[in-house]
């Protein structure tokens, strides 16, 4: 019989629990949150100390009856919900609900669900932190002061359905801003010169460094012509070489931010799909005879501290499968990116470093398998010895000129054997191999290209790239970077193309707005010591009250002003040419999540919709008659197909490009990959290197 009833959020991870904890123990979930804020009102009586109202969330009646009955029946109630602000919320209104003493020792806390860790949390419960819970209430009563205040007034003056939110906002104020940044760039001409060189049959190059002792920009080709000049043709003389060691660094184990991050870059995860992929992987995944396991750490962190247990076991498999020389004398420490960092849990880690990627792979989902892949090698690279590298700078002088060669290769792999961390323009790093020169060695000259470039303005924001400047700003947290993603999408703010985000004429209007009546919430400076204000409150070291007593004084003079004084816009439809095809009125352009498309100017009369049709100038290698146009999938994903279709039904993911294939003659398609983008033959082997727009401008 059992006499302890054991809560967490989901069935899931009830399901893990439940199995290591046996029959003594009843484990059920609560879904998630059970009371919440009022969606019909603000909630909050901000003249009674900011003092919430909360109501028991809509559909929760039966689950809350059954845990109810089921607590009646317990002599302990136990209550285990994820270890952070959410979860310590979510104990505190259960322990109210069910009618608990605060004071009991029922809150208990695990940052990994395997069989171990549960046990040894069951052995040690505390007190609901109240610290915490006033952290969560903090946070949830200001996004609800922000969000029921502003956003009428924006539904009233601008239309229906905005909202403003804190970090929302300053978000889209910075795709905002680079948008404008791109706008005003003005390009400036410069001009590279390499020099192809061989020596002892290997082919190097060597790039312009210096011209009669000064190293001077090329900024024009008069500039170029000089150099050529002062080479008067003469042969490249080595005139002094430089080699070194260098030591490389692993990065640092997960963090939740940076998976997000590398995620995008490596495997191509929006930043909710590798939260929903990680929460599956933290709560338990069924392992044949091993049972249900949770294979990763809890992954809302921003900390990078690792027990010492799990560096012990890891570097006694790196010695193992590696050798002594890849594990470091002493366990890593890494510090702190941002000084507003919490180190309540540990970094995101595998669970057992013994549990190998291939290994889990017959037990794990396509997604599952590639996001453990990513947190597991990044784990151990982690923990790893440096890598050692063998550089070379060689400078050799033609006429009165200088070109530098600079080469390395690895000397010693260290962690570059498991992993090596992305980046966002999704560049693979190569070494430069140079052959053995020494001063004196006349080298010879193979050919002498002067090239011109110009500078490129700031690339727009990529999820991954966004996500890193929010936690650089020290703007949201863990858990607040994947839903002000979406949520600054739903709301037609801005638009996803290529991977980036676009601002749309909504989401300027808006900022507009907030900029004149409410700059405070744009300032990242002024959000980013709210959160800082919210973690003292964490760490008892603030009262909640006080926090949100002195962000509303003034908040509410700048209500009363922007009520008075904020001007009705009407915003007006892009009209176009194309009529629709069902009512006869104009199609208008709008914005959606994944950019701009066509609609019937008459809605909500007519509801037409169109894609709008983009053109590649390839003729459809299917029929021959008609042209491959850019479409859109439902979930926004660009594919190719004839604008013939239904008539043709020529689709390709692969974008065509018209040009035949040297050996068979079929159609050439751009293949792009994180190494940049190829053209491959539809029907053999062939494929050949090409020059991406983006390596070019990172050249």
């Amino acid at each position: 019989m059992a006499d302890s009833l054991v809560i967490v959020e989901s069935p899931a991870k009830a399901k893990t629990i439940g199995k290591y904890l046996g029959s003594k123990y009843i484990v059920k979930a609560s879904m998630g949150h059970i009371r919440d804020l009022p969606k019909s009102q603000i909630g909050v009586e901000v003249e009674n100390d900011f003092n919430p109202k909360y109501i028991t969330i809509r559909g929760k009646g039966s689950v809350l009856k059954e845990l109810k009955d089921a607590s009646k029946k317990v002599k302990n109630v136990f209550l285990a919900a994820d270890p952070d602000r959410e979860g310590e919320a979510i104990a505190w209104h259960l322990a109210h609900y069910l009618e608990l003493n605060e004071k009991d020792t029922c809150r208990v806390v695990f940052n990994e669900i395997t069989k171990q860790a549960v046990k040894d949390a069951f052995k040690h419960p505390r007190k609901i932190n109240m610290d915490l819970v006033n952290a969560q209430q903090a946070r949830r009563i200001l996004d609800r002061l922000v969000g029921y205040k502003i956003s009428p007034l924006l539904w009233k003056k601008v239309k229906k359905g905005l909202s403003a939110g804190r970090v929302q906002s300053v978000a889209v104020k910075l795709i905002i801003d680079r948008d404008n940044e791109i706008d005003a760039f003005v390009p400036e001409e410069y001009w590279s010169i390499t020099a192809k060189l061989s020596h002892g049959g290997i082919a190097f190059e060597a790039k312009y460094h210096s011209i009669l002792g000064e190293k001077r920009e090329l900024g024009k080709e008069a500039d170029v012509q000089e150099v050529l000049q002062a080479m008067g043709g003469n042969p490249f003389t080595v005139a002094q070489v430089k080699e070194k060691e260098r030591l490389r660094n692993p990065a640092p184990p997960f963090i939740t931010s940076s998976l997000q991050q590398e995620a995008a870059r490596k495997i191509g995860f929006r930043a909710s799909k590798t939260m929903s992929v990680a929460q599956q992987l933290y709560e338990g995944v069924e392992l044949g005879k091993e049972g249900t396991v949770g294979l990763i750490t809890y992954m809302r962190t921003d900390s990078t501290r690792i027990s010492p247990v799990a560096q012990e076991e890891a570097k006694e498999y790196i010695v193992d499968k590696y050798g002594p020389d890849y594990a470091p004398e002493q366990p890593r420490v890494y510090t702190k990116k941002n000084s507003n960092a919490q180190d309540a849990h540990e970094a995101i880690r595998p669970t057992s470093i013994l549990r190998d990627p291939e290994t889990m792979k017959p037990f794990l989902s396509r997604d599952q398998f590639r996001l453990y892949k990513l947190v597991w090698e990044r784990f151990v690279s982690s923990q790893m010895s440096s890598a050692i590298l063998d550089t070379m700078t060689v400078d050799m002088e033609s006429g009165k000129t200088v070109f530098r060669a600079t080469g390395s290769k690895v000397k010693f792999a260290g962690f570059m054997k498991v992993y090596v961390e992305g980046n966002d323009d999704g560049t693979v790093e190569e070494h430069k191999f140079l052959p053995q020169l020494a001063v004196g060695d006349v080298i010879q000259s193979d050919s002498i290209e002067p090239k011109q470039h110009f500078t490129q303005p700031p690339p727009r924001y990529s999820e991954a790239r966004l996500v890193r400047t929010l936690e650089e700003l020290g703007i949201g947290r863990p858990s607040t970077y994947a839903p002000t993603l979406e949520t600054i999408q739903k709301r037609g703010y801005v638009a996803m193309e290529e991977k980036k985000f676009m601002p749309t004429e909504l989401g300027d209007l808006v900022i507009q707005l907030m900029e004149e009546f409410f700059p405070e919430i744009l300032d990242a400076e002024f959000t980013a010591n709210m959160e800082g204000n919210l973690d003292h409150v964490e760490e008892g070291t603030e009262d909640w009250v006080k926090v949100l007593a002195n962000f509303y004084d003034s908040f509410e003079k700048r209500l009363e002003v922007a009520e008075e004084e904020m001007k009705e816009i009407e915003i007006q439809d892009e009209v176009s040419d194309e009529i629709c095809e069902k009512c006869g009125r104009h199609l208008v352009y709008k914005m959606g999540r994944f950019g701009k498309f066509l609609a019937c100017s008459g809605f909500p009369e007519c509801r037409n919709t169109k894609p709008i049709v983009k053109d590649i100038g390839v003729d459809c290698p299917k029929c021959g008659e008609g042209h491959i146009i850019e479409r859109r999938s439902k979930k926004g994903r660009i594919f190719y197909g004839c604008d013939q279709y239904p008539g043709c039904d020529y689709v390709s993911w692969d974008k065509p490009t018209g040009k035949p294939c040297p050996n068979c003659e079929a159609m050439l398609v751009e293949k792009r990959n994180r190494s940049g983008v190829k053209l491959q033959c539809v029907s053999c082997d062939y494929s050949e290197e090409v020059q991406d727009d983006d390596q070019e401008e990172q050249a």
